[in-house]
C-alpha cells in the first residue's frame, strides 16, 4: 500500500476516518484509513504529529497497515473509536528535516556511485548528522570534495526529484535506470515507488522525498570514518547545515575572547596554551613531590626521639595521589597511623582517602571513617584506599582517630 504521506510528502494536514484503536502500554494504537505520518522504515525515522489534537509520537508499519501511537491524555479513555472521522497533522519542521537528509542521501550516493563506483551498503538518519555505509578501503578528501561539489551544483540547477509509482510485475521495473531496493523494507507489497533524481538515478523507496534538489538548499560532507573494509561518509543537508554554522560561530566568538584572538589564529593560540599548562603541570607535579618529601623527613627526624602514634594530614590540591604516594613512600614511621586526604579543586567535597597504619587500627578506623564521608574503597592489612564523596565530616573522622589512640600520645595534626 502507499500510504498518503509518500503519494504527497508536503501534505501537513489530512481528514481520514479510524478504523481501529486498540489500548496498549502508555496509549493506544490506532489504524487509520490513510495517514500522512510517516512509518518508520527505510532508513527514515517515523513522523510524530497530532490527530484531532492528541499526540502522535510513533508510527511503525506492519506489511500494509500503519499502527500510530496515540499517548494516553490522562483521562485513561480511548480517544478515538471505530469510524471517527479526525484530522491528521504532521509535525513539519521535523518531517522536512528528515525529506532533506534523506533525499540528499539519494543524491549523495548516486554521485558516489557514478563517479567512483563505490556502493552503498546502508544509511543512517541521525539526529544530528548522518551518514552512509560505502563499499570502499579509502575515501580521500579530494573525492569527498568532488562529491560535494557535483551535488551542489546538481542542487542550484534546480533538478527535479520524481516519484513514481508501479506495480510490482510492470517492465518498467526492470530497467538499467533503477536500482535494486536498497533500505526497501523485506515485507513491502503491492505498488511500489520509484524515486527519480533527473538524469542522475532511479532508486525504489518507501520515504518521503523533496520535489526538486534545490529544496536540499546545501549538502556537506563532514568527514569519513574508516570501519572494517568499508567507509562511513558523514554528511549534512539543508537546515542543519545552517545550524551547524551557526553553531560554528558562536563557538569562534566565544574563542576569540577565551583565546584574545582571531580565528585565523585560534590552533596556533590552542596548542601554546596546551604547552604551558603541560610546563605548569611538570612543575606542579615536582614541587609537589619535594613538598611531600619534605613533610615526611619532618616526621622521619622524629622517629627516635618520641614520634607521634597518628598524623593527619589533609590537602586541597587536585594532584590525585602524587603527594600522598609520594609521603608515605618517604616516610619511615613503621607504627604510627596515618590518615590522608587529597580534596578535588572543585570544592565538590568529593576526594581520596588513604589510611596506613598497623592492621588492627586500619581495619577499625578504615571502614568507620569511610562510612563517615560517604566513601567506597577497601582496605587490606596496613593500607585502606577509599574515593570520597563527604570531606566536609572530616572533624567527626578526626575525633574517631583522636578517641581511638590514647590522648597523652604525641600526635601530628596539618
Amino acid at each position: 500500500m502507499v500510504f498518503k504521506c509518500q503519494e504527497d510528502s508536503f501534505l501537513q494536514e489530512f481528514r481520514t476516518k479510524v478504523v481501529s484503536c486498540e489500548s496498549v502500554a502508555g496509549g493506544y494504537n490506532v489504524v487509520f484509513e490513510d495517514t500522512i505520518l510517516f512509518p518508520e522504515g527505510g532508513g527514515q525515522p517515523t513522523d510524530h504529529g497530532t490527530a484531532d489534537g492528541r499526540k502522535v509520537t510513533s508510527v511503525v508499519r506492519k506489511g500494509t497497515v500503519a499502527i500510530h501511537f496515540v499517548e494516553d491524555d490522562g483521562s485513561n479513555s480511548p480517544p478515538f473509536a471505530a469510524g471517527d472521522e479526525v484530522v491528521q497533522r504532521v509535525e513539519w519542521p521535523r518531517r522536512f528535516d528528515h525529506m532533506q537528509q534523506h533525499s540528499g542521501q539519494h543524491l549523495i550516493t548516486a554521485i558516489f556511485d557514478r563517479e567512483f563506483k563505490y556502493n552503498t551498503r546502508s544509511w543512517w538518519l541521525g539526529t544530528e548528522s548522518s551518514y552512509i555505509d560505502l563499499d570502499a578501503k579509502d575515501i580521500d578528501r579530494d573525492q569527498l570534495e568532488r562529491v560535494e561539489s557535483i551535488c551542489n551544483q546538481l542542487i542550484v540547477d534546480c533538478t527535479p526529484v520524481e516519484v513514481h509509482v508501479y506495480e510490482p510485475d510492470d517492465p518498467a521495473l526492470k530497467s538499467d535506470v533503477t536500482r535494486a531496493t536498497r533500505g526497501l523494507p523485506e515485507d513491502v507489497s503491492g505498488p511500489l515507488r520509484v524515486v527519480t533524481i533527473a538524469g542522475i538515478e532511479s532508486n525504489m523507496c518507501c520515504g518521503t522525498h523533496v520535489r526538486n534538489l534545490s529544496q536540499l538548499q546545501t549538502i556537506k560532507l563532514l568527514s569519513v570514518e574508516k570501519a572494517k573494509g568499508k567507509c562511513l561518509v558523514h554528511f549534512l543537508v539543508g537546515g542543519r547545515v545552517l545550524r551547524k554554522l551557526s553553531e560554528c560561530y558562536d563557538r569562534e566568538v566565544q574563542l576569540n575572547t577565551l583565546l584574545n584572538g582571531g580565528p585565523a589564529s585560534h590552533i596556533e593560540l590552542a596548542k601554546k596554551l596546551q604547552s604551558t599548562v603541560r610546563t605548569t603541570q611538570r612543575v606542579a607535579k615536582k614541587l609537589t613531590t619535594e613538598l611531600a618529601t619534605a613533610e615526611a623527613e619532618k616526621l622521619n627526624a622524629l622517629r627516635d626521639n618520641n614520634p607521634p602514634m597518628y598524623v593527619l594530614l589533609h590537602r586541597s590540591d587536585g594532584q590525585e595521589s602524587d603527594f600522598i604516594n609520594t609521603f608515605l613512600r618517604v616516610v619511615k614511621l613503621p607504627d604510627c597511623f596515618f590518615f590522608l586526604t587529597n580534596a578535588d579543586t572543585d570544592g565538590s567535597g568529593k576526594g581520596q582517602l588513604v589510611l596506613q597504619g598497623k592492621p588492627d587500627d586500619v581495619s577499625k578506623l578504615g571502614p568507620e571513617i569511610c562510612t563517615l564521608l560517604e566513601g567506597k574503597g577497601n582496605g587490606k592489612g596496613t593500607r585502606f584506599n577509599a574515593k570520597v564523596n563527604k570531606l566536609k565530616n572530616l572533624a567527626q573522622c578526626e575525633k574517631l582517630v583522636r578517641e581511638h589512640f590514647p590522648c597523652n600520645d604525641p600526635v601530628v595534626e596539618k
